[in-house]
């Protein structure tokens, strides 16, 4: 794999370092990209570099859109504008919490039928499954409230966004931001055998993440190789990219997802897109397809990827990294020992799952059903279990036999759920190392919890090496190991099953339809503007290189809570700092010891200043965490909006891992500030005092930073400077206004 950090025009169907025969500037080299047009075709503002981006079609799930929808409901929502398709994929055991689940379930729907809506019932289709099957069109883009929401394979330009992004699309605002870097992902060669896209995805990440080279960029993927691949296998490397943590994703397309479409009965959404000669990227990954082996990514990230062979030939080595890795996260919590499943020189994995967005696809599946007929996973620990991505996939794995070799082999068949990539659904035992195709796995994201002594762990796999080590009864296999053909079964797309139980609207709303609230929906609490001055109380200080939102706010049990803004609160970041929530609602509260501890600041703050007395007493307070980088990982808001509950004003980071993480902040009036010093030198600690004067007119004046203060508890006051980077002028009215709520409620 090759990067071209420089830049690289495309001609003649290949990279090149320069384009000066073709007489190409980098300027209209630039709009010859496949984004630049549909990113330019949606844009309804009037600078062609700073994007006011309209969608076309809107996603959410179980356990983001009562949020977004009471969010747009308390800003004046009357009907949704655009096609927002609420699937229900996430909570959809109903075994959490008593009948929330379903009475989230139930709101969803009458607000289908109130705003004119569609609503996907549970196990009929998770999300992005959904998405590819019904919405997808060759040239359209959707936002959705899922950070997977990546449809690009299909000629989509997908984004996935926190919720309030899609707030602000149902009130008929726009989604801002600057024109984004373009990258192109120049594809040749052919994969070999036993080789998925799992495989593919895993090898890009573990080349481009650590660096940031595709951070919040667009990936274009491009070149020969893409013709060797089926709609099936680009769908699988494209969900991955959003762990690249990339912006979004498009492709090329060609006669195989012409087909894909008329399979789908949708022939008409399909066109053609290239870039135009001499398109030019602001970098490139250049990749041969055949020199990609079966991989695994090693907990705790997607980024931790080996070749399966090296893993097994450096085994001890590669578990000892792993194990590192673990104190990093953990620190003395709990102790992971990895090295105990070294089995006769090889390792031996506790389960299997092959699931959701990028491991429940049609090929996948079948892929994994030959590898294991007539074979069978043994009567010992280990497990498989497979979820198709949706009913239509299931219908077919059970007509073409699919399914009858993956249960005959010992697997067990499961509906469309996204559980298992997100915590909610088979947790393995205390210890047990999991293999999945699935898109995720961060620390504790299979389910286990720290704070009770259980920790267990995942390593990401393609279905097929899933597959191969299921027949060989957990021990880690390759799939390559196994000399074989694969059937290439065809696939066959029944509309009917979604035409007899979607509820779609067709656009109509029912303004008669009263929306259904169950006992644990509640509005969002009120949230007071932004003050001129800020005193803040550091209450949780986190130097890890990367801060998931699984880390911010956990998945897995906290999902059924989601539509409840103060009990869901109470699971902020509980799984890294569980002193956080007692912290923060003690400064939210104004209890008497924090009331003694901002006077004792403002003392402090006098003898530098004696204007900052009676200014550090007046001041909004709030709770302020640090994290060296936030908010890698999911999209869901509720990693900033619980902050925000508890009394939250801001974050101080470094840097932010995703745009995703930081519009989320701002969009619950949080300022996102970065502090540019080593975070081994903080000028702060956890348990101080920061007052920032004059911090709404750094946000209404569009000043570049500001000077903020140090109350340490030592007696001492420390000065240093905070920015709050680019802001659109929309970004400062919300926060200003205290959160998006009260800015387009005026």
């Amino acid at each position: 794999m090759k990067l071209w950090k420089n830049g690289a025009f495309f001609n003649g169907g290949k990279l090149a370092e320069r384009a000066e025969a073709q007489g190409v500037s980098l300027e209209n080299g630039r709009k010859r990209t496949i984004a630049y047009s549909i990113l330019q075709k949606h844009n309804k503002g009037t600078d062609g570099n700073q994007l006011n981006i309209a969608f076309d079609k809107l996603t959410s799930h179980d356990i983001t859109y009562v949020g977004i929808i009471q969010t747009a409901r308390a800003s004046g929502l009357e009907r949704f504008p655009v096609p927002y398709v609420l699937t229900n994929c996430h909570n959809s055991l109903c075994a959490v919490g008593g009948t929330i689940n379903e009475d989230d379930h139930l709101f969803g729907l009458t607000c289908a039928q109130k705003y004119g809506g569609v609503y996907v019932p549970p196990h009929l289709a998770v999300i992005h499954q959904y998405a590819r099957e019904m919405l997808a069109e060759c040239g359209a883009m959707i936002l959705g409230s899922d950070s997977h929401t990546r449809y690009g394979a299909l000629g989509t330009m997908a984004m996935g966004e926190g919720g309030g992004e899609i707030a602000k699309q149902l009130l008929g605002r726009t989604y801002d931001i600057a024109m984004p870097e373009v990258v192109a992902v120049y594809l040749t060669g052919s994969p070999a055998p036993g080789v998925g896209p799992q495989d593919v995805a895993l090898a890009v990440i573990k080349e481009v993440f650590g660096c940031g080279f595709v951070k919040n960029k667009v990936m274009e993927f491009i070149g020969p190789g893409i013709q060797s691949l089926s709609a099936d296998f680009r769908i699988g490397i494209d969900v991955m990219t959003t762990e690249t943590t990339c912006l979004s994703s498009i492709w090329e397309t060609d006669e195989t997802i012409r087909e894909f479409y008329a399979v789908h009965g949708r022939e008409s959404s399909y066109k053609k897109l290239s870039p135009g000669e001499g398109a030019y990227y602001d970098g490139a990954i250049e990749l041969d397809l055949g020199t990609v082996r079966p991989m695994i990514a090693m907990p705790f990230h997607p980024s931790c990827a080996y070749a399966i062979d090296d893993v097994n030939a450096n085994l001890a080595d590669i578990l000892d990294e792993t194990e590192q890795r673990a104190k990093v996260s953990f620190g003395d919590a709990v102790k992971l020992n990895l090295k105990e499943k070294i089995d006769g020189g090889k390792l031996r994995v506790d389960q299997g799952i092959i699931a959701g967005c990028a491991g429940g696809g049609f090929e996948n599946i079948c892929a994994a059903a030959d590898i294991l007929k007539g074979k069978d996973t043994g009567n010992g620990a280990f497990s498989l279990s497979v979820y198709p991505a949706s009913m239509p996939v299931y219908m077919e794995l059970m007509k073409n036999g699919a399914f009858a070799s993956l249960v005959s082999a010992g697997a067990v068949v499961k509906t469309a759920f996204c559980g298992p990539c997100f915590g909610a659904g088979d947790t393995p035992a205390n210890g047990a190392l999991s293999i999945r195709h699935s898109t995720r796995n961060f620390p504790n994201r299979e389910g286990s919890k720290i704070q009770g002594g259980q920790l267990a762990t995942v390593a990401l796999m393609d279905a097929r090496s899933i597959a191969a080590t299921a027949a060989n009864k957990g021990i880690l296999t390759a799939a390559t190991e196994f000399d074989m053909e694969f059937s290439a079964k065809k696939y066959v797309f029944d509309k009917t099953i979604y035409e007899n139980r979607v509820y779609d609207s067709k656009g109509a709303a029912r303004p008669e339809v009263e929306i259904k609230f169950g006992p644990n929906i509640k509005d969002w609490p009120e949230f007071p503007p932004l003050s001129d001055d800020l005193l803040l109380k550091v209450v949780c200080e986190i130097h890890d290189p990367v801060t998931t939102t699984d880390e911010l706010i956990p998945s897995g049990e906290t999902s059924s809570f989601r539509s409840n803004p103060a009990a869901l609160a109470e699971f902020t970041l509980s799984r890294r700092d569980p002193s956080y929530v007692g912290k923060a609602k003690a400064v939210r509260d104004r209890t008497k010891e924090v009331e003694a501890e901002a006077a004792r600041a403002a003392g402090m703050l006098a003898k530098l200043n004696p204007a900052f007395a009676g200014r550090a007493q007046e001041a909004g307070l709030g709770s302020v965490i640090f994290a060296v980088k936030p908010g890698d990982g999911s999209a869901r808001e509720q990693a900033a909006s619980c902050q925000k509950v508890l009394g939250g004003r801001a974050n101080i980071a470094n840097e932010y891992a995703t745009k995703r993480y930081r519009s989320n902040l701002i969009n619950w009036g949080m300022i996102p500030f970065v502090y540019s010093g080593p975070d081994s030198e903080l000028p702060f600690a956890n348990g101080d005092y920061i007052f920032i004067p004059d911090v709404k007119k750094m946000i209404a004046e569009k000043l570049s930073h500001v000077t903020a203060y140090a109350a340490r508890a030592d007696g001492t006051v420390s000065e240093f400077s905070l920015s709050a980077g680019e802001l659109t002028d929309d970004e400062r009215k919300i926060i200003l206004a205290g959160c998006l709520i009260n800015f387009y409620r005026g």
